[in-house]
């Protein structure tokens, strides 16, 4: 019993056939194992009771565990059949699935085509029922008559003539049989030449013959091989058959399908840049607009108010997918990336092509204007704020010395000079950051300068006084005073190179006086400047109007500089008035003080006096120098430091109210020395 677990009672030894050995027996694969169960002959009933009814509690509770053992390594084994062979099964349930919608597809195809033979079965029954009908009662009608008539031996050659006509689609001929018919209708119905059954076949033969005309007249305003003429007489053939609206729509869309096909054609071909592409695709879409609004118009005429509106509907809705093309082919990627010029160009070829057709009643530009302004506005203002990035990456290593710009810079702000010295007296000297600002508002609005017909130019104007008023507030950030203040305050203002010596701090200064009074408004002109020929004739009156505003541009400009000008001179009238250690030089005493003494005071300036005397001249100085040939702004820079000076002193209170209610009195001396500020 020890030796094998499923001992009975009697000694004898249980097996699943036999589990016993089984069990004991490891060197048995499980297929072995597997197989008294594969027989075709087991029964899992029988097998179960004649082993249980042998087995005691234990050996049965040992048998469901092993027989559990076994279910789990079957699983196990089917597991990895199933993975062994999986590839195989997938690829097998792919094949099954193919073949199934291919079956599906076949069950499909011959049911459509059984429909189809049956329709066509139906439909040839039905035409040879009345054709036959039709033909057997002219037949039966004229075979009766042993002396036919003169009209009734023209009805049947015209008849052989109208189908022959049709059959070698020779138009011009069908037309005119069909003309002659239609009279000889008229004739026959006054004089009753005829029966009436033959009347009638008459009729019926002129009517589904012109629409068989028709119909092959629409046939060949579609076919691709159809050149424009031929588009143009065939569609004139077809308004001549009484069917003018369906010839209509039959031109605009032959010409909308030949330029799919020549678009098609440029886009496989094209090897050319952006605006090559540009170009070539706005000609083929407005030449196919013009051909199609000359042709509608050599056709119909103007005698039709729903062709017209036609005409523009279908000439408004090419423009709308010509528009979105360019969009997304070249504006959207372009004016994310900032590529003012190439939107500009795409945008002014556009519009130059879009103009020719003004003269044929076409305004389309609105169309176009309506697509293309928000990516150029996008363009302007990644452009904008591109030269703002840019002016402070450079204002934080700007050394804030004044110089020309280099040769080899594009001084497109400059007008063309004859020589070296010109140059230099045109030319003002500018820090390394300004010169680099300079260049790229000039740049900025030569590129939009083209696009003036948007009116983009009340943005322009906006986006620089923007740009400068930032640039501006760098300038201002560069002052020793201005600095400590920002950090006191812990405004996250950008960082800039601080201009410690005062030809530093002029030189701030001369940038921005240089930039706003004379450069940047020579880049507002370029708006002016940059339309040609009948646009520029034009939009005359519109550059007049522009004038107020330039001025007015200039005038926010300046109060950008008298920021600037006024943080200078509150600067140092600061320094003038108070100590490093934050003491007033200014004291009430110096002034009662004078007529106390004996002897006759010196005449001289109190000390801060001096002290502004001197820095008036040392900035005179300077200023001399960097404003070569531009005497008024020192002048104005001078006058506005004094200025500031005397205007805080004047409202220093603290010492008039010691001056007024003093220990001692102001006596005339002291009174001389205040009223002249000395």
């Amino acid at each position: 019993m020890e030796n094998s677990p499923f001992t009975t009672p009697r000694g004898s030894s249980s097996s699943i056939g036999n589990a016993g050995d089984l069990e004991v027996n490891a060197n048995l694969t499980l297929s072995d194992k597997l197989r008294v169960f594969k027989s075709s002959t087991f029964d899992p009933n029988a097998y179960v009771a004649t082993k249980s009814r042998s087995m005691n509690e234990k050996e049965i509770r040992h048998l469901c565990a092993y027989l559990v053992d076994l279910k789990k390594a079957s699983a196990e084994e089917m597991r990895k059949s199933v993975l062994a062979n999986y590839s195989a099964f997938i690829r097998t349930s792919k094949e099954i699935s193919d073949l199934e919608g291919e079956l599906l597809s076949m069950r499909n195809l011959l049911s459509t085509q059984a429909a189809l033979v049956h329709g066509l079965a139906e439909g040839c029954q039905l035409s040879s029922l009345i054709t036959g009908n039709e033909d057997s009662d002219m037949d039966y009608i004229l075979d009766e008559k042993t002396d036919l008539s003169k009209t009734e031996k023209w009805l049947i050659g015209y008849l052989e003539t109208l189908e022959v006509l049709l059959a070698e689609k020779r138009v011009d001929e069908a037309m005119a049989a069909l003309e002659e018919g239609e009279g000889m209708a008229e004739e026959i119905s006054e004089q009753r030449t005829l029966s009436g059954s033959l009347f009638q076949a008459l009729l019926d033969a002129i009517t589904e013959h012109r629409q068989k005309l028709a119909d092959q007249l629409a046939e060949t305003i579609c076919q691709a091989s159809t050149r424009t003429a031929e588009i143009r007489s065939t569609a004139l053939a077809l308004k001549k058959l009484g069917d003018g609206p369906r010839s209509h729509t039959l031109l605009l869309h032959a010409h909308q399908e030949k330029m799919k096909r020549s678009m098609q054609s440029l886009e496989s071909t094209s090897s050319g840049g952006v605006g090559a592409y540009t170009a070539t695709l706005s000609q083929l879409v407005f030449s196919t607009i013009s051909q199609a609004a000359s042709d509608s118009l050599t056709v119909f005429g103007e005698e039709e108010p729903a062709f017209t509106s036609e005409l523009v509907t279908w000439a408004v809705r090419q423009a709308e997918q010509f528009a979105v093309i360019l969009k997304k082919r070249i504006l959207a990627s372009t004016a994310a990336a900032g590529g003012l010029r190439v939107a500009a160009e795409c945008v002014h070829v556009c519009l130059s092509h879009c103009y020719l057709l003004e003269a044929s009643g076409l305004a389309l530009s609105p169309v176009l204007l309506k697509y293309f302004k928000p990516f150029v506005e996008q363009a302007m203002n990644t452009n904008l704020k591109r030269i703002e990035q840019t002016s402070a990456a450079l204002a934080a290593a700007d050394d804030w010395f004044l110089a020309y710009a280099p040769i080899g810079r594009n001084s497109s702000a400059l007008p063309p000079v004859s020589s070296l010295s010109n140059l230099t007296s045109l030319q003002p000297k500018l820090s390394s950051s300004a010169h680099k600002f300079n260049s790229m508002v000039q740049e900025l609005f030569e590129d939009v300068g083209p696009l003036e017909v948007l009116q983009l130019d009340g943005l322009a104007f906006e986006g620089l006084l923007q740009v400068f008023s930032s640039y501006v507030n760098l300038l201002i950030n560069a002052l020793p005073a201005t600095a400590v203040t920002e950090n006191l305050e812990g405004s996250g203002s950008k960082i800039v190179k601080i201009a410690e010596t005062e030809p530093q701090q002029i030189a701030l200064l001369a940038n921005a006086i240089l930039l706003a009074d004379e450069l940047l408004p020579r880049a507002v002109v370029k708006l002016s400047c940059s339309t040609r020929g009948d646009e520029s004739h034009r939009r005359g009156s519109d550059k007049q109007q522009r004038l107020p505003e330039q001025r007015e541009l200039k005038k926010r400009l300046q109060r950008e500089v008298d920021h600037l000008r006024d943080s200078f001179c509150r600067q140092h009238a600061l320094e003038l008035i108070f100590t490093e250690e934050g003491d007033a030089r200014l004291n009430a005493l110096v002034y009662l003080s004078l007529d106390g003494k004996e002897e006759q005071p010196e005449w001289f300036p109190s000390p801060i006096f001096q002290e502004l005397f001197a820095k008036l001249t040392r900035v005179a100085s300077i200023t001399t120098d960097m404003f070569v040939g531009r005497d008024r702004f020192a002048t104005v820079l001078l006058m506005r430091l004094a200025e500031t000076v005397v205007l805080w002193l004047s409202d220093d209170q603290a010492f008039w109210d010691e001056v007024e209610t003093g220990p001692t009195p102001l006596g005339p001396l002291g009174l001389q020395q205040v009223v002249t500020f000395r």
